[in-house]
Parts: C-alpha cells; sequence; structure tokens
C-alpha cells in the first residue's frame, strides 16, 4: 500500500472567493474575479487548495506536482481523476475535465496522491 505524499509540488496564492475552509485537498477553480471557489462536477481547476481559507483569505493552491486530494468516490489507480460537485477526486468519465492521475485506488473520504494534471483535457 501507497501512503499520501506530496512531492515536485508547485504553489501559487490566490483569495479565497468564498468560506473554503471545509475544502482543504479538494479541487479550486479560478473565477473571474480572480479568486479561486470550489471546483464543480467535471469542471476544470485551477490546483488542489493546500490550506482552508475562510472567504477573502489567502488560499494556497497546488497547480502542479504530486498532491494529496480527498476522495468524493471510487478512484482508481492509474486512472484519470475529475472533480465531483464538492470539488472531490472521482474517476472521469466522459467529457470531465481530466485534472490529474491516480497513484493510488482511492474510496469515498480517504485522502491519496495524484498527479496533478495541467491541460485539463476532456475525457473522452
Amino acid at each position: 500500500n501507497i501512503m499520501a505524499f506530496t512531492e515536485n509540488m508547485q504553489t501559487r496564492s490566490y483569495v479565497a472567493g468564498s468560506d473554503l475552509s471545509a475544502k482543504q485537498f479538494r479541487f479550486v477553480s479560478l473565477a473571474a474575479d480572480g479568486a479561486v471557489d470550489a471546483t464543480g462536477a467535471g469542471d476544470a481547476a485551477a490546483g488542489v487548495l493546500l490550506n482552508n481559507p475562510a472567504a477573502a483569505g489567502a488560499a494556497g493552491v497546488a497547480y502542479d506536482g504530486r498532491v494529496t486530494v480527498v476522495c468524493g468516490g471510487t478512484v482508481t489507480r492509474g486512472g484519470e481523476v475529475a472533480s465531483d460537485a464538492a470539488g472531490e477526486a472521482v474517476d472521469a468519465t466522459t467529457g470531465d475535465a481530466i485534472l490529474g492521475y491516480a497513484l493510488e485506488t482511492g474510496a469515498d473520504g480517504q485522502v491519496i496522491t495524484i498527479e496533478l494534471a495541467r491541460g485539463n483535457t476532456l475525457a473522452l
């Protein structure tokens, strides 16, 4: 078994566009106002939130590398990862933005490591 870890991670700071205090290790997306909010189901993401800021607080976001994420359902090792409606990692399905590739198998609520994908290409 692999334990969740981070490696070669690149980060940026943003402003939290809403209360993200319960969204650590979930996907966030860049809004038109330049702030980040929780990513919706199948949507593209700016990266993974590393801290837990309140609204207007500083949001640390990993945009590249191997990072830990919370699973919102089944995630298959080696498979393409997408966001669910809560910004949590799930197996990508047709039409989803691919946000990364799972380095471990995961279940709902489990923290696993993924390799972030910067292209946000769509699953076919």
